[in-house]
């Protein structure tokens, strides 16, 4: 990955009615805001959901130019349905990005909570104030934005950990 240029970040935290994602512009060690917010999906038939969203995802990632993604891993849940619609909406938000050649990058929600607040069970009001503090953001962030740019700060982190232990 390297630190050669600016890169950009597509940070989705998928769901099958409202799937949040945030961009980041990486350049040397700084992270730097691009855009947030939320594809809603809505309510209606399961597959025009899906196509929702892994057309806006697309639509995204066009717009803004990005060059790799990073997206939740499912939490399982007591709830076998939600598990299942949940891994049908990463499903479609994976393959959005691979379909424009972007390489996805998976991580479960403790290790997202880990690299921003320093312990993986940390509830979400602390990873959104440690969302815009890093990423100097004022105002309050809708919670799956908020969690879409923390699992786009996590794997800017994730990736400059690995860049520094290859260059060891």
């Amino acid at each position: 990955m390297g630190n050669a240029g600016p890169r950009r970040i597509l940070g989705i935290d998928p769901g099958s009615r409202r799937t949040g994602f945030g961009v980041l512009e990486l350049h040397g060690g700084q992270s730097r805001y691009v855009a947030s917010g939320v594809i809603q999906a809505g309510d209606g038939a399961f597959p025009g959901r899906l196509r929702t969203i892994f057309e806006g995802l697309g639509a995204l990632i066009a717009e803004h130019g990005t060059g790799e993604a990073a997206i939740e891993q499912v939490f399982v849940n007591r709830n076998a349905d939600s598990a299942l619609k949940l891994g049908q909406a990463r499903g479609a938000a994976i393959c959005a990005c691979a379909s424009h050649g972007l390489p996805v990058s998976e991580y479960g929600p403790r290790a997202v909570k880990q690299a921003l607040v320093g312990g993986g069970a940390a509830d979400k009001r602390q990873v959104a104030y440690m969302v815009r503090m890093i990423l100097g953001l004022e105002g309050r962030l809708q919670e799956d934005a908020a969690d879409a740019l923390a699992i786009a700060l996590c794997h800017a982190q994730h990736d400059r950990m690995a860049a520094r232990l290859a260059a060891r």
